[in-house]
């Protein structure tokens, strides 16, 4: 027994020590981040928390705290942005073309569409990092079918990097449970009500389906569309909160940062606390969670149907969660998971990870489900021109249709950011639309040159922003929701 207790003491020791070290050594590594700058160090004033919003608020009163904060935050940011820092590119300088304050409308903030008359209402949330920019396209689509919708800034975003290191995700739930009030009470109880929600925007939405079906109080949706819906991510996550424990320290204040980058992109933060980690990692357990605990009582049964769209490669969130923790845990209910898969032209074969070419193939090897599993993938491997292969519940066998779309040259694969964005948009489209122009056109560049020389890694600006399989997703969704165009 002594010398079992013994072998217990020296193991528990030795793994503190390895799990010390790692912490420490990336401590280390973040001090070989850029600069922090005003917008990763100050914050105007504090943000809404859960408790504010739970205090009664309304949207009336969300959107004046809102634009008092949005004051502020530029107020702070005129005075203190160091002159070596005022340079073309820098969303927070005026005198650049991305200045975030410069056009018609700050994409940053909270709007609303409202028809002339209301046949549904729909609440769209951003995703982690986001702003309201990114639900702007389908948020025009439902408009146009005669939905009031709601597009909500999530507490922490649109201003600075900095609001994220304070922000946890119980505010955005607040938040989003605001949104989804004002909605109902917008359109009344007798039309449909939809949610919608990008990357975190879609854990928000699932976290607030599950607390509806124990709580009566909340507004249930009729039905949930998810993009890229951040259910399950990287376990490596779990070391956040170790690391951002040592940003006290002078000496280690850049280790609450994964990312220090140029704040060119006038709608949604490049730099990334790990507080971000932090809050989706307690966000995405709660899921987990909550769908044991409603699957055990049966309350998951209610669970309005829901459709998701994911690229089959994501390097934010896992893929397979989508399946495995959500889908694979539905009803019967005419759920749908559509899948946009890596490019399988021979040419790019053999450029691919194995787990990621062998994802599918273990996928469509399942027992029936109760959901539709919907794949865009290559005709075959020597085209780059796309089709749809379904499997309907209940069944194993694989339908294929065409769908007249194909993956455009040198895009290997979509990516977890580009899924709501036709390839026409303005900011992150490769083929954008001229109309507008918001200072960069991130979906056109095209960079040659040197290694090491930029501050931007190479990977992240290759990283496709645009979804060319949109129009498909587009016209999905409204089929789905039986919606004609």
């Amino acid at each position: 027994m002594r010398h079992i207790f013994r072998w217990g003491v020296n193991t528990v020791v030795a793994a503190a020590l390895v799990l010390v070290t790692i912490v420490f050594i990336y401590a280390s590594e973040a001090r070989r981040l850029p600069d922090l700058q005003p917008w990763h160090t100050q914050v105007p004033k504090p943000d809404l928390a859960a408790a504010d919003i739970d205090a009664g608020m309304d949207l009336a009163q969300y959107l004046e705290y809102e634009n008092a904060l949005f004051d502020e935050t530029r107020q702070l940011l005129e005075a203190s942005i160091p002159a070596e820092e005022q340079l073309p590119g820098n969303r927070y300088w005026k005198g650049s073309a991305n200045y975030q304050w410069s056009f018609s409308t700050d994409w940053n903030r909270t709007f609303e569409r409202v028809p002339a008359e209301i046949k549904g209402g729909a609440l769209l949330l951003h995703g982690l990092t986001d702003a309201p920019y990114s639900m702007r396209t389908m948020a025009d689509v439902l408009f146009e079918q005669g939905y009031y919708v709601l597009v909500l800034r999530m507490p922490g975003h649109g201003t600075v990097p900095a609001s994220l290191t304070r922000t946890q995700w119980q505010d955005w739930l607040a938040a989003a449970r605001l949104g989804a009030r004002t909605v109902r009470e917008r359109i009344g109880t007798d039309i449909p009500f939809l949610m919608v929600g990008y990357s975190n925007g879609g854990a928000l939405i699932v976290k607030h389906q599950l607390d509806a079906l124990e709580d009566p109080t909340l507004p249930r949706a009729s039905k949930i569309i998810l993009l890229s819906p951040m259910i399950g991510i990287s376990p490596a996550a779990a070391l956040a909160r170790l690391l951002d424990s040592l940003a006290f320290i002078p000496y280690f204040e850049k280790s609450a940062w994964t990312d220090v980058q140029p704040e060119f992109n006038p709608f949604k933060y490049n730099s990334f606390p790990l507080n971000g980690a932090i809050q989706t990692r307690a966000l995405t357990e709660e899921i987990a969670s909550s769908i044991e605990r409603l699957k055990g009582n049966g309350r998951l049964a209610n669970i309005p149907p829901i459709l998701a769209f994911q690229s089959v490669l994501d390097t934010t969130v896992r893929t397979a969660a989508a399946v495995d923790t959500l889908f694979d845990n539905l009803p019967a209910n005419g759920s749908e998971l559509v899948l946009f898969d890596l490019n399988r032209l021979a040419a790019f074969s053999m450029l691919i990870t194995p787990a990621d070419r062998n994802f599918l193939s273990t996928l469509f090897r399942r027992e029936a489900r109760s959901y539709r599993l919907v794949l865009i993938t290559n005709a075959n491997a020597n085209t780059t021109v796309a089709v749809q292969k379904s499997v309907a519940p209940g069944s194993l066998d694989i339908v294929e249709t065409a769908i007249d779309l194909k993956y455009p040259p040198g895009v290997f694969s979509l990516s977890h950011i580009a899924v709501p964005f036709p390839i026409d948009d303005p900011l992150y489209g490769l083929e954008p639309d001229g109309s507008e122009f918001f200072g960069i056109r991130l979906g056109t560049l095209a960079l040659h040159g040197e290694r090491y020389a930029l501050l931007v890694p190479l990977d992240q600006l290759a990283r496709i922003g645009c979804n060319p399989f949109y129009p498909y997703l587009e016209s999905r969704a409204l089929n789905w929701l039986e919606l004609g165009r």
